[in-house]
C-alpha cells in the first residue's frame, strides 16, 4: 500500500456545503481519483474564520498588493480579522507538513490568481489573489529546509528540467543560471529565489506547442540510435500531437520505449516522462 501524499484543499471541493450560498463545489476527479493517492486536509477560510452558512457574499476591493475583503451589500470589512485568522491557521498547517494545496479558483478568500477585484464604487478593476490564498503563498515559500544541501537542489533541478521547460522556457533558463551560480550565492537566498522561480514557472500552462518542443528536445538524445523510419514516425507523432490530433500520452509512450531500450540514464530520471501514477491517466486528455 503506497503512502498517501498530504495535501491541503478547499473544503468545498470535497463536497462540504460551506459556500456562501450553502452549496458545495464537489469535484469527483479530486475525491474519487486523486483521493486514492492524497490525504486531504480541508480548509474553508470563511467558515473557520467564523462566518455562517449561508452568508452574505464577499468580494475584494482595492489593489492586488493590498486588497480588502468586504461584504457586497453591507460593506463590512473582514480583512484584518481574516488576516489574523490566516496567520494562526498557516502556523497550524505548517505542522501538517503539507506537500501542496488545491485552492478553489476565483474565491475572494482562497483564490491564488485571477480573482476579480473591484473599486470602492463596485466597478471591476484588476485581478489578484484572495486574502488567505495570498497569505499562504507568502508564508510557505519562505519556509526553507535548512537541512537541504546545494547538491540536493542540483539533483532536484536536474530531474525537473524538462518539466519546467514544458511550462516555462523562460524560467527553465533563469533557474538554470541560478543553480549554476549556486556557490556564489548565500544558501538561504539561493533556495528562496529558486522556490519562488520554480513556483512561478509551474503556474504557467504547458501547451501542446511547448510540450512538442520538449519532445523534440528529448528525441535529440537518441536520434542517432534509431533508424530513419523510426525517426520519421516519431516526428510525425509529435507533429500530430502539436496539432491536437492525438493526446500527449502517445508520443510519451513511444519516447519512453526508446529511453528504456537504449538505457538513457538522464532521461530515465526526468519527472517529465513520469510525473504521476499512470492510473490517473492525466496525459490521455492533454
Amino acid at each position: 500500500m503506497h503512502e498517501k501524499i498530504k495535501m491541503g484543499i478547499s473544503s468545498c471541493l470535497l463536497g462540504e456545503k460551506v459556500r456562501y450560498d450553502g452549496r458545495h463545489k464537489l469535484d469527483r476527479f479530486i475525491t474519487d481519483t486523486l483521493g486514492q493517492y492524497f490525504e486531504w486536509v480541508p480548509v474553508c477560510p470563511e467558515c473557520e474564520y467564523g462566518l455562517p452558512v449561508p452568508r452574505e457574499p464577499l468580494r475584494l476591493v482595492g489593489r492586488p498588493e493590498s486588497p480588502r475583503l468586504i461584504t457586497i451589500k453591507t460593506g463590512i470589512d473582514h480583512t484584518e480579522k481574516m488576516l489574523q485568522w490566516a496567520e494562526k491557521k498557516l502556523g497550524e498547517l505548517e505542522q501538517e507538513n503539507l506537500c501542496g494545496f488545491i485552492f478553489k479558483s476565483k474565491s475572494p478568500s482562497s483564490g491564488i490568481v485571477g480573482v476579480k477585484m473591484y473599486t470602492p464604487s463596485g466597478i471591476p478593476s484588476q485581478r489578484g489573489a484572495g486574502i488567505f490564498g495570498g497569505a499562504f503563498m507568502k508564508h510557505f515559500p519562505q519556509k526553507i529546509q535548512k537541512s537541504k544541501s546545494i547538491n540536493d537542489l542540483v539533483e532536484f533541478h536536474t530531474n525537473h528540467k524538462l518539466l519546467m521547460l514544458a511550462h516555462s522556457p523562460r524560467h527553465y533558463s533563469s533557474l538554470g543560471q541560478l543553480v549554476a551560480s549556486a556557490k556564489r550565492v548565500k544558501q538561504e537566498d539561493l533556495f528562496s529565489a529558486y522556490i519562488q522561480g520554480f513556483t512561478e514557472g509551474m503556474r504557467l500552462l504547458a501547451t501542446p506547442k511547448k510540450n512538442a518542443n520538449v519532445l523534440l528536445h528529448i528525441s535529440g538524445y537518441f536520434k542517432k540510435l534509431i533508424s530513419a523510419d523510426e525517426k520519421q514516425e516519431l516526428l510525425e507523432i509529435i507533429e500530430n500531437y502539436r496539432m491536437s490530433f492525438i493526446p500527449l500520452i502517445v508520443p510519451i509512450t513511444l519516447i519512453k520505449h526508446y529511453v528504456r531500450k537504449y538505457n538513457i540514464a538522464y532521461l530515465q530520471r526526468q519527472h517529465y516522462l513520469n510525473p504521476h501514477p499512470m492510473e490517473l491517466m492525466l496525459r490521455n486528455h492533454v
